[in-house]
């Protein structure tokens, strides 16, 4: 079949290299369409319990992650000419696009007792002329006896102070957020510079928005240090410019595919799509080089370019065929996850693996049936004294120290072992981001000062209507307020029991001993003032945003509260062991009977989604392996050979596992992804090492010995710059600024480099010691053969009997 399609290259090349350059055309203009992902990309299915739950909670009251907050810690806070300055940031970023509104100390809204008309009046605490040193001192005394602030707007330990700012979420989920992030940078920076202070910045909207514009620049980057580098390393290897040169048209033609595949998919560039053309470029390489590498060598031997081309296509296409298969189940595999951001991944990669090799299978070829054949520099690579040297030392341990090959190979996996034992699986918001990084030191300013910023709801369903302002409930409510507060990773949460105490004080004149939740004998006082006065001239919007601030934590029905809590970013792991400690103690609280209390918001949807997608890919690992094993098996239809070629391929799987442990790499979504990925890489090394061994055996009178010798002369060439052009493009990766990329880059990177080492020496050693294995079976036929022929001879036939 392979010589048929050698011939069917060879003869209609200029047809189909004109379909190619056609069909990558037609790629082009689709690939530049190609979209950045501004959108939450949810990594649960959609029919998950908490999923579920989460939108049942958006539908009631809408987002929960839309607040970016703006901090600075200083104590000139209240000096004149800082304050005017902070209140001037505040309408700075009012005034910016998407910003929908702003809660800060200079927005901070006072509750007031009118007799007159017994009810309470809302409006601005810092308004009329504040160029007085005085006046501001004297609402500032006013404010800090406001408790509804305390904690949440600022911390008096810490001299800390807190800008909330509300933004639309459809602008934050579209191109245009990059430009309003850009307006609040330079509008602090502005601030900064005149005030002498840092300002810190933070919140799920702005984390996303620079992640994205990360995502974006990196791409780019990556995409320009592959190509420079497989095409340096290539050039080192080949000598030839023009060997170079169509190696390169190969990848980026793959790279133009891969882009357009996205688009077509109806996908956008996530974090993980992102990294696809760079893959493309490294995984492509080794195709170009096992095509080349088989041409030069066959030249070489015949001096016959045409012959040369029909082996190469012969030989290597089934070799190619079935790595790139391998290749991309280790990334299809993650197509069959419900998460949709690892389905997308898995589905362009998968698809682009194949593709990569229609092309090369297409192009390399043709490319070199037009060219002259290659001059003697060209091919005197593979006459390199070192690499020479470096395969006779790796036969050598083959052949003479395989004892001392299985004894270090063993040490090594049991050390990996023991490593293992100690990895764990946590994940964090801000994980990939260094901890160097102002978004990072920004986040745990917040958590110092104010506990965190990120975002946990509870859900408090009284099943019946009105029922969240029954007195008993806004008691129960407080007292789960209290609980959540004495936790040390929670801020304090807010509630409609909240609003309720602060209204509470404006009805005692503003006395904070009366920040408490009513009782009875006071609602028959305060009732009439609950409903509050329309704003008066010069307090426009400040009843409005009152009213919207407390309804905000209660559905239209008042059946269903909101308990809205900040928190630190604590991790995939202690989040569920902080929640289920709550749990007990919430479940004293209300009364389950009568009350259904849910734990919902992003913080828990990323708890769920860290471990649904560490459990996806712990299941994609183990349909890779054995979609793989069903390849090894079609290709070599022998389970002997299946088993020797699984064993170089899961020791660098568990000697990877090993390092993280030692190191202290958990498991998280970025580094299982490793596995799966480096599988159906790694794997393509011993089908090329085997199905050599496999064509070469015939040639020597199935000398098992001689062929595994001349395996290791002939195929370690390409496998050590295959990997080495591998190990280099990975570790492009490991030079993200994200952490997740940069643990797929190293890791991947160590994971080749350790299965190129056990495919050159665990590999050969295991077909010597089948050598042995048939030897023993073979002399055992051939005892028992002697020993029945000898029962069947005549005694005087076997020299037994009298010798007279």
């Amino acid at each position: 079949m392979w010589q048929r399609l050698a011939g069917f290259v060879l003869k209609y090349r200029f047809t189909l290299l004109l379909i190619l350059l056609a069909s990558t055309g037609v790629m082009a203009y689709f690939a530049s369409k190609v979209q950045m992902s501004y959108d939450y990309v949810a990594t649960i299915p959609h029919d998950n319990p908490k999923f579920l739950e989460f939108q049942q909670f958006k539908k009631k009251f809408g987002e929960d992650g839309n607040m970016m907050v703006l901090g600075v810690q200083t104590d000139k806070f209240f000096q004149r000419d800082f304050f005017r300055d902070y209140i001037q940031l505040n309408k700075d970023i009012k005034q910016v696009h998407a910003v929908e509104n702003i809660l800060s100390v200079p927005m901070a809204i006072n509750l007031t007792k009118n007799d007159s008309t017994k009810k309470l009046e809302a409006g601005l605490l810092f308004k009329g002329d504040l160029s007085s040193q005085e006046t501001i001192d004297s609402l500032q005394h006013v404010f800090n006896t406001l408790l509804f602030y305390k904690g949440l707007l600022y911390n008096p330990e810490t001299q800390a102070y807190l800008m909330a700012i509300y933004v639309n979420k459809d602008v934050f989920n579209s191109p245009k957020r990059t430009a309003v992030v850009d307006s609040i940078y330079k509008i602090t920076k502005a601030f900064e510079e005149k005030q002498h202070t840092t300002v810190r910045l933070s919140g799920l909207p702005l984390i996303r928005t620079v992640m994205a514009v990360k995502v974006a620049d990196e791409l780019k980057l990556f995409l320009k240090i592959s190509f420079l580098l497989t095409g340096l390393i290539l050039f080192l290897f080949f000598r030839s410019l023009g060997s170079v040169l169509m190696s390169m048209v190969v990848v980026a033609i793959g790279v133009i595919w891969s882009v357009a595949t996205i688009v077509l998919m109806g996908y956008k560039i996530t974090l993980l799509t992102g990294l696809i053309p760079s893959l493309i470029v490294v995984i492509g390489i080794p195709n170009c080089v096992y095509f080349i590498s088989k041409y030069h060598t066959e030249y070489a031997k015949h001096q016959n370019k045409e012959r040369a081309l029909v082996t190469m296509i012969q030989r290597m296409g089934i070799v190619t065929l079935f790595t790139n298969i391998t290749a991309a189940i280790g990334f299809g595999v993650f197509c069959f996850t419900n998460s949709a951001i690892l389905k997308e991944f898995g589905v362009v990669a998968g698809l682009n693996i194949m593709f990569i090799f229609l092309i090369s299978f297409i192009l390399l070829p043709s490319v070199l049936s037009y060219l002259p054949a290659p001059k003697l520099k060209h091919i005197s690579y593979r006459e390199s004294g070192f690499i020479k040297k470096l395969l006779d030392f790796i036969t050598t341990l083959v052949f003479k120290y395989r004892t001392s090959v299985y004894v270090v190979t063993g040490v090594m996996v049991i050390a990996a072992i023991i490593g293992m034992t100690r990895l764990q699986s946590v994940g964090y918001m801000l994980d990939d981001i260094p901890h160097t990084d102002k978004l990072y030191t920004d986040l745990k300013f917040f958590e110092a000062n104010f506990k965190g910023v990120m975002p946990l709801e509870i859900a408090v369903d009284t099943k019946r209507k009105n029922g969240v302002v029954n007195l008993q409930t806004l008691n129960k409510l407080d007292e789960l307020t209290q609980l959540i507060a004495a936790q040390p990773d929670f801020a304090r949460p807010l509630s409609v029991v909240e609003g309720i105490k602060f209204a509470k004080q404006a009805y005692y004149n503003g006395d904070s001993s009366n920040y408490a939740v009513p009782n009875q004998f006071d609602l028959g006082f305060l009732a009439p003032y609950l409903r509050m006065k329309a704003p008066a001239a010069g307090a426009a919007g400040a009843n409005s945003t009152f009213s919207k601030l407390v309804s905000s934590f209660m559905d239209s029905t008042k059946q269903i509260a909101r308990v809205s809590v900040n928190m630190a970013d604590v991790g995939s792991k202690r989040l569920p062991a902080l929640l289920d400690s709550l749990k007990p103690k919430v479940d004293k609280i209300f009364d389950s009977s009568k009350y259904t209390v849910t734990f919902t918001g992003t913080s828990v949807i990323f708890q769920e989604g860290t471990r649904f997608i560490i459990s996806g890919l712990t299941e994609s690992i183990l349909l890779a392996f054995v979609l793989i094993m069903g390849c090894m098996l079609y290709l070599f239809r022998s389970w002997r050979m299946l088993i020797i070629s699984l064993v170089p391929n899961i020791i660098p799987l568990v000697v990877t596992a090993g390092v993280m442990g030692w190191v202290g790499v958990p498991l998280k979504p970025s580094t299982v992804l490793v596995f799966s990925v480096a599988l159906g890489i790694a794997i393509d090394v011993t089908i090329r090492f085997l199905v050599n061994f496999k064509q070469e055996l015939p040639h020597h009178n199935l000398d098992i010995s001689e062929t595994v010798k001349q395996t290791i002369h002939e195929t370690g060439l390409s496998i050590i710059y295959t990997s080495l052009i591998l190990f280099a493009g990975f570790m492009i990766f490991s030079f993200s600024e994200f952490g997740g990329t940069k643990a797929l880059g190293w890791l991947t990177s160590l994971t080749l480099i350790v299965a190129m080492l056990t495919n050159l020496t665990i590999l050969p050693a295991l077909l010597l010691w089948m050598e042995k294995a048939l030897l023993k079976q073979a002399n055992k036929k051939q005892e028992l053969k002697m020993v029945d022929e000898a029962e069947d001879m005549p005694m005087d036939k076997l020299g037994v009997g009298d010798k007279e």
